[in-house]
């Protein structure tokens, strides 16, 4: 089968979020599949640059993310109806290389993945309307932006980000609708975004294929490891990402205070590329670390005493949990956090939703090594068992099935 990816991040490196997930998929279809990847890179990453997805895959094409200002979104915010994740994307050389390969090419299928991906569908209808259309939905975006709203509201500095969400919200879900109806196949990652997805209304078959990632990847030592302080708490992100700015203030504001009381040498490390400028006040103070972009994040989790998962707001399931569990982290996660994974509290990870909680949770792994090591050694068997990729391509494949194409 021929299949065409498209993405909004170049899969590699696969760091986090979506990365990882289509590097996960495309990687796992290649060895039975030729793949055709179509994606935007952004940084340093260059086109002639050779990755294990050129290995794989039999035509990859990148092209730069659009540049996109304050003052394009203010525009289309005021004068126009599209959401915001509906114009980041929208470049006409990435279209003209869409075109030229639909023209040229007996696809079999044509994968997108994320709703940004979505502007190209006129593209893919008028070119090839005899295609079938694969939408990879990694969150169900129009609750994601309702729940950014919930939680940002309440505070007066926020309510400009509220009003924006609260907007976004309702376009997005306007947005979501049609791509759902003009698909003919979806993939939530995880039940409740299914449910989610479902509620738009429309008929489009859903199938559930969670996140998942290449346990044996985390199970190696690492020779180039990290030397943390003595109780090191990691989180890891992409550090512009609201959800992650928001989980960094509140727990450097609201939990780590509480913790510094009881061990007064707990350092919280956030790991993860392009601190938003929000978190600079975090910049300087004792026990915070703010890394920036790491070659990887393994040595980080493999040092770490406890990761932490202070997400308030979420979609979809977080591959940094997942990233954690396959490391042997012990674990402590808001129920947000943990969203979407079959976890039970106190055997896989501990959770806890207020501050008071979350700090007592961690204070106690500290203070008890063998219960952390217990968790430590149930989530990694709970990740191999549930969300590695060979276990969960499976189910990808009965979707082509259903399709009619395997």
């Amino acid at each position: 089968m021929r299949i065409l990816f498209l993405t909004s991040e170049f899969p590699y490196p696969p760091y986090a979020g979506a990365p990882l997930r289509n590097f996960g998929l495309i990687t796992g279809l290649a060895a039975e599949h030729e793949v055709w990847l179509l994606s935007f890179r952004a940084g340093a990453l260059q086109e002639t640059m050779q990755t294990p997805l050129h290995a794989c895959c039999r035509e990859i094409r990148t092209f730069p993310v659009p540049e996109r200002g304050i003052a394009d979104r203010l525009r289309d915010l005021i004068l126009s109806e599209r959401a915001d994740l509906a114009c980041r994307y929208d470049a006409p050389v990435f279209a003209g290389q869409l075109r030229e390969w639909l023209e040229a090419v007996e696809f079999d299928l044509i994968q997108i993945e994320n709703l940004e991906m979505a502007v190209f569908l006129p593209i893919i209808k008028a070119t090839r309307p005899d295609v079938p259309i694969l939408y990879d939905a990694h969150n169900a975006e129009y609750a994601l932006q309702e729940r950014i709203y919930q939680t940002e509201r309440g505070a007066l500095s926020r309510l400009p980000g509220a009003a924006y969400s609260y907007v976004q919200a309702r376009r997005i879900r306007r947005l979501e609708y049609a791509v759902c109806r003009q698909v003919d196949y979806i993939v939530a990652v995880s039940d409740t975004d299914a449910t989610l997805l479902r509620r738009l209304g429309c008929q489009t078959p859903i199938a559930v294929v969670p996140n998942g990632i290449l346990s044996d990847r985390y199970d190696r030592p690492d020779t180039a490891g990290v030397t943390l302080e003595s109780v090191a708490l990691v989180f890891t992100g992409k550090m512009d990402y609201r959800p992650n700015v928001d989980a960094t203030l509140w727990f450097a504001e609201e939990v780590l205070p509480l913790i510094r009381h009881e061990l007064s040498d707990a350092h919280f490390y956030v790991v993860g590329q392009s601190p938003h400028p929000r978190l600079d006040v975090l910049r300087g103070r004792a026990g915070i670390t703010l890394t920036g972009l790491v070659p990887d994040v393994l040595p980080f989790l493999q040092a770490a005493s406890t990761f932490v998962v202070p997400l308030r707001i979420g979609s979809g399931t977080r591959l940094k949990v997942l990233e954690a569990m396959a490391a042997g982290c012990p674990i402590v996660s808001t129920r947000t956090g943990a969203e979407g994974l079959y976890v039970t509290d106190g055997r896989e990870l501990l959770l806890a939703d207020t501050a008071k909680e979350f700090a007592q949770a961690v204070v106690r792994l500290h203070r008890e090594p063998e219960q952390a090591r217990q968790l430590g050694l149930e989530a990694r068997r709970f990740v191999r068992e549930r969300y590695d990729w060979s276990v969960l391509l499976p189910r990808l494949i009965q979707v082509y099935k259903e399709l009619g194409l395997v």
